[in-house]
Parts: structure tokens; sequence; C-alpha cells
């Protein structure tokens, strides 16, 4: 499976778990919309709690009920192209919005169920669109390769922490079996 996943907005290096739920936000709201069409709308049965011999991808964590897509269990594994638009000039990788390679951090966490109770922003309960809330990755360890292409973002008196981004993602399944052909 292919797709492309879009954001517009601050991306910061070092995000606190407050920035990274912000983002985490804007891409459940695409993910909820690639689930809505075929071939995953095709699926909901994985929505469903785990039973006898069934896969399930519901991670209850807090008060969230998260979805990832790339999981272990189906057996499903993701590469990943980021392109990054930026205020700043061609080749000046570390500059005022961040270094590249922690601002990526930030965006892969934010691809990513959260793993521990500081991930998440104090308090946070997830909104009335957001349960389940999709995510993309179970957990980065399931990303077999990334590419990273910046480009100068050509809009005067820009903010620098602001990016757009564009991240293709493709999946693929290393075992397949009857309940993840949809993630090929």
């Amino acid at each position: 499976m292919r797709f492309v996943l879009h954001y517009r907005g601050p991306l910061r290096s070092n995000g606190n778990p407050s920035h990274k739920h912000e983002l985490r936000r804007a891409f459940h709201q695409q993910l909820k919309t690639l689930w809505d069409a075929p071939p995953l709308n095709e699926q909901l049965n994985l929505l469903k709690p785990r039973r006898q011999g069934a896969y399930s991808l519901l991670r209850p964590f807090e008060s969230f009920i998260f979805v990832p897509l790339v999981t272990a269990e189906m057996n499903v594994l993701a590469a990943v192209t980021v392109t990054m638009l930026r205020a700043e000039p061609p080749g000046n990788l570390v500059t005022q919005g961040g270094d590249i390679d922690n601002r990526l951090k930030t965006l892969f966490d934010a691809l990513t169920v959260p793993r521990h109770l500081n991930a998440l922003p104090a308090g946070i309960a997830p909104a009335a669109d957001e349960s389940p809330f999709f995510c993309l990755l179970e957990d980065d360890n399931l990303i077999t390769s990334i590419g990273v292409n910046t480009e100068q973002l050509l809009e005067p008196g820009i903010d620098s922490s602001i990016v757009d981004l564009y991240i293709e993602v493709v999946t693929r399944v290393t075992r397949h079996t009857m309940g993840n052909m949809s993630f090929s």
C-alpha cells in the first residue's frame, strides 16, 4: 500500500509531548480518512477487541485506544520518504529552525503509538473523534528505510520553525496471512 501524509506547521527540534501530540492529531485525521476508504474499510474487523485466532490493532494506552497501521503482529513494515520544505536555504541543515535529525525524531515520535506515560501531555484525553486514535506506527523499529529531501519553502516572512511535510509511506508485508493482504 502506498499513500502520502501531509503536515504544515511548526516542527520543533526535540519536541515536547504536547507538540508531538499536536502532530499526532494532524496525522490521525488523515489516517482516519485512509481507514474509511478501500482497502482498509474492508478490514474493520481489525478495529474490534481481540478474539481467539483473530487480529486486533487496538492498542489501549492511558485513556486512548490507538490503532497503528504498521504493526509486528500483522507482519507489516514501512518505507518512509519525507520531503521537508523549510524557510532555510538549501544546505543549511543546522540552523535556527533546529537540526534535521532532531526534527525528524520529533516527527517519528508523533507517527508512533506512545509507549511511556510521559509521552503524552499530562491530563490529556481523546476528543470525540479520536476513539479510536489512528497512528502510522506501532514502533518506529518497523521502518525499513528512510529517505529525506529538503527544499526551501519560498514564502516571504515565514517563521523558521514552520515546515511543509510530504510523507510518502509504502507498506509491505513480510509474511502473508488472510488478515494482512490489504497492507501489501
